[in-house]
């Protein structure tokens, strides 16, 4: 009787190597539908961040550096007494509309939480997109509004673009995808009507330096958290879209309280000579009182 030889069997049973693609080979059918995984940031042993390598790196030095060169213009531009230009004013004007660079800076984090390079460029993209047609042509776009129902409520786009930037930071990676670059656009629709409507000029000085400032503010975070990159950004990134979405509710909310309406004035009594202030003192109303009608002790005419 033939013995099988076991050694043999378990070749057999062991699944088929992948393939080796040759570099300049075309490629089988089943890779190419393989999706590609992000690369993380270095980790450590534990399944954290390599902090040693990340800061070693050549991509964190290029993106601290982004950081740095926007905080030192600015630190210039506060730190010495000068006459300030359009250029210059136009970057501060987009740091001081604080709810949207909250929005921004939750774009940021989605930026660094996507998962290729082109649906991170697409958030960028479509705000660049929205805010500079908007700018171009505002005039027409304006007037397009304020006959629209939308002109009746301009003060809620702010607090909901910061909503959304909120909400899609809880969304799934398919879903947020296409919701970022939304909420992205809303936030660029918002913020060009905030420069526009602070300079109705042409395009210039002004609203060039806005649009790069915006643009700082959503990249050089965006690219800083990008290098940490990896699983252990799932939580912090929730957490800052949950503080975006209660931030934009008690904002938008703020907007419909009623203006408080200031203190009526003084009532005259009813013989129309004497003027009752609040505090208690009294002034004639007689404005032309003689000198022989003045008291030299109080020559104004108040009374305690």
């Amino acid at each position: 009787m033939k013995r099988r030889n076991p050694q043999r069997q378990k070749t057999r049973n062991r699944a088929p190597a992948p393939p080796v693609v040759k570099p300049g080979a075309a490629v089988p059918t089943s890779a190419k539908n393989t999706p590609r995984i992000p690369a993380a940031a270095p980790a450590s042993s534990g399944g954290k961040p390599d902090f040693a390598a990340i800061l070693r790196g050549k991509g964190f030095r290029l993106a601290a550096g982004l950081v740095v060169f926007g905080f030192f213009l600015l630190f210039l531009s506060q730190a010495f007494t000068h006459d300030y230009g359009f250029f210059e004013l136009g970057a501060l004007f987009a740091l001081s509309v604080y709810d949207l660079v909250l929005a921004m800076l939750g774009l940021s984090v989605a930026f660094a939480m996507a998962a290729r390079p082109v649906d991170r460029w697409a958030i960028v993209l479509a705000f660049a997109a929205v805010l500079l047609a908007m700018l171009l042509f505002f005039d027409a776009a304006l007037n397009v509004i304020m006959t629209s129902p939308l002109g009746d409520n301009l003060f809620l786009i702010a607090p909901s673009a910061v909503i959304l930037t909120g909400g899609t930071l809880w969304l799934p990676e398919r879903f947020r995808r296409v919701g970022v670059p939304l909420a992205a656009a809303l936030v660029g629709f918002s913020f060009a009507l905030f420069i526009g409507l602070d300079d109705l000029g042409s395009f210039g000085s002004f609203e060039t330096s806005a649009v790069l400032a915006g643009l700082w503010i959503i990249l050089s975070p965006g690219l800083l958290l990008l290098q940490f990159r990896g699983p252990w950004l799932a939580i912090p990134s929730r957490i800052v879209g949950s503080w975006l979405v209660v931030i934009g509710i008690i904002v938008m909310a703020s907007l419909y309280v009623p203006v408080k309406d200031k203190a009526p004035p003084p009532v005259a009594p009813s013989d129309g000579t004497i003027l009752k202030m609040p505090d208690g003192t009294t002034i004639p109303l007689d404005q032309n009182l003689g000198p022989e009608r003045q008291d030299p002790n109080n020559p104004d005419g108040i009374e305690e």
